[in-house]
Formats: C-alpha cells, sequence, structure tokens
C-alpha cells in the first residue's frame, strides 16, 4: 500500500477532507471520534490491505475539513453518506470510533442500503459525555513548544493535532466545536443502534471510562448479528492497542 490520496467532498456548502487509502479491495469507511482525524486509522488501513480498501474521513470542524455551525447528528450522518457517494459505494463497511461509532450505527439505521457491516467502538447506544474541560485548552502560542506547555498533560493525547498556523501553533479543531459536537451527540441512541440489521461488531476497551462492560454486553444481547470484542485497554483502543484492535476487526471481516 502506498501514499494515502486526500479528497475533497464538497457537502451542502462545506468543505470535507477525505484519506484514500487504495487498493483493489472492499470498501471500508473509518470514521474517527472527538479530537481527532482519518489519520489515526492509517496502521488498520495497512493491515487489511490488500483486502479491503480505507477511506478514512477527517469530520467535519476536524483535520482538514471545515468547520461549520451545524454539530448534529443529522449533519454527521449527511456527510458519511455524501463521502460514500463521492466514491460511488453503496455496500461499505463502517467502522466509527466513540463519535465516529454513533456516526456510524445512525448511518446503517438512516441509510441501510449503503451500509454491508458495522464495527463500532467505545460508544453507547446510550451516550453521556462531557467536553466541556477543552474550553481552558489555549487557541494559539507562538512556538510548538509553547503550546504543548500551556496544554499540560493533555499535550501528550494531543500531539497528532498540533499544527502551525499563520499566526502561531493551536490544534486541528476549535475547542468549543467538540463541546457543542458532545452535547449533540448526548442522548438516548438505542432506537438507531436496535433498527439496523446488517452484521456488527461492537469492540470494548474493558479499562474504559466511556463505555461499561455491561452496556456493552446488552447492546450485543439486545441487537442480533451482533459479536462483542474486548481488548485490555481504555478508550482508544485503536492507539493503544493497534495489534490487537485489527486482529479483532480482520478476524470479524473474514467472518462476512
Amino acid at each position: 500500500m502506498g501514499e494515502a490520496t486526500r479528497h475533497s467532498v464538497s457537502v451542502d456548502g462545506h468543505r470535507l477532507s477525505c484519506l484514500d487509502f487504495g487498493g483493489e479491495g472492499r470498501p471500508l469507511l473509518a470514521l474517527h471520534g472527538h479530537f481527532d482525524e482519518g489519520r489515526t486509522f492509517a496502521a488498520l488501513a495497512r493491515d487489511l490491505a490488500p483486502d479491503w480498501r480505507v477511506l478514512a474521513l477527517d469530520q467535519r470542524g476536524h483535520g482538514r475539513s471545515e468547520r461549520t455551525a451545524d454539530y448534529s447528528r443529522e449533519g454527521y450522518v449527511g456527510d458519511a453518506a455524501a463521502v460514500l457517494a463521492h466514491f460511488g459505494l453503496t455496500d461499505a463497511v463502517v467502522l466509527g470510533h466513540s463519535l465516529g461509532g454513533i456516526n456510524a450505527y445512525q448511518l446503517a439505521a438512516r441509510h441501510p442500503d449503503l451500509v454491508r457491516a458495522l464495527v463500532v467502538v467505545e460508544i453507547g447506544a446510550v451516550v453521556d459525555g462531557d467536553l466541556s474541560f477543552c474550553l481552558a485548552w489555549p487557541e494559539r502560542a507562538p512556538t510548538r513548544e509553547a503550546f504543548e506547555d500551556a496544554l499540560g498533560d493533555s499535550a501528550y493525547y494531543l500531539a497528532h493535532a498540533i499544527r502551525e498556523y499563520p499566526d502561531g501553533w493551536g490544534l486541528t479543531f476549535a475547542p468549543q466545536d467538540m463541546a457543542l459536537s458532545q452535547e449533540q451527540a448526548n442522548g438516548d441512541h438505542w432506537d438507531d443502534w436496535l433498527s439496523s440489521v446488517c452484521p456488527a461488531l461492537l469492540i470494548h476497551g474493558t479499562r474504559s471510562g466511556v463505555l461499561s462492560g455491561r452496556h456493552a454486553e446488552d447492546m450485543v444481547a439486545r441487537r442480533p448479528r451482533t459479536q462483542l470484542g474486548e481488548l485490555p485497554t481504555g478508550h482508544t483502543v485503536h492507539d493503544t492497542d493497534p495489534v490487537g484492535f485489527a486482529a479483532a476487526v480482520v478476524k470479524f471481516l473474514g467472518g462476512l
């Protein structure tokens, strides 16, 4: 697999950026979580090649995609559907971590013709998160070192999201957008989780503070054709245990 190709997709007046890791394999759309971007799935794309062609979207307000005033459920789901349409795909596996996981299973619920199977990572059917802590993060600093110092302990987790701008160093997202997006993601989404019928894999990090083991088991028990995969990690399963994560995904995809 060579270098990924970056594509620009225009949706309702805003521009989205999507990485295409290429190849002739079957399509898999990957949707990241808050604070992240599509390139977080580069290692997974390498592990799935050549059987799978991974498309990794920078979701609205993240990475190289444009900000928008709309971080609604409808907005995110519409973006994912538009990206699949851009590539002419109607039968993709959709994988999503955290925020991306909600978007993935809501896409399957609302556009079942587009989704062949789901891989949902570390998010529940009921979501109640709070990202207001990120509002204290700085907007700009004159150097990367100064910006990381201002971020404090959070700098370790945000290293991938720090970028140089004309007016200094900052993040690839606006913290106020992230707080709003989380508010819009909160809620009871059981109807969406249960209304799709495609095969699904739910991956749970057993040390996660976001998805509990009991809730994960309930999600699998209540939805037919759903498997549970557990790894000894926290919330960021694909970063903490990339080998185990890829193995779980490969096993699931092999059984489709």
